[in-house]
């Protein structure tokens, strides 16, 4: 359904630290810049990209957006969370943990990038 996912960034360096981190306990590559100076992930067959935005305003997050990150457990999903705040992001919402709800449960764990961005590591439980 999504081709790839793409966040603005009024410091491109500062959230190349955050994502770097994130994505290393994903078992992810850093960042590749681009001659552009976007920041490009690639794992497990996704894109995601952070980039300045292309209309020379400032970056802003979405209101009540979410970006999911897929954790392989619930382990994984507290290292995600625990490089984050260690590489600058802000704890949100309920600590991580196990959400059930519509049949489903699921470990989840919040965070908000440097810039605001509302983003969240997922693990489906069985």
């Amino acid at each position: 359904m999504f081709s790839h996912v793409m966040l603005g960034s009024n410091d491109i360096e500062r959230s190349k630290k955050f994502y770097d981190a994130l994505f290393a306990t994903l078992g992810g590559n850093p960042a590749i810049t681009d001659d552009k100076g976007r920041l490009i992930y690639m794992h497990n067959g996704g894109l995601f990209l952070v980039t300045k935005p292309i209309d020379g305003e400032t970056a802003c997050h979405a209101n009540g957006g979410t970006i999911g990150f897929a954790a392989e457990n619930p382990e994984q999903a507290d290292a995600w969370h625990a490089a984050g705040i260690e590489a600058g992001g802000t704890a949100i919402e309920d600590p991580p943990g196990v959400r059930e709800g519509a049949g489903m449960k699921l470990y989840l764990a919040y965070l908000r990038d440097p810039d605001g961005n509302k983003i969240c590591a997922m693990h489906r439980m069985g």
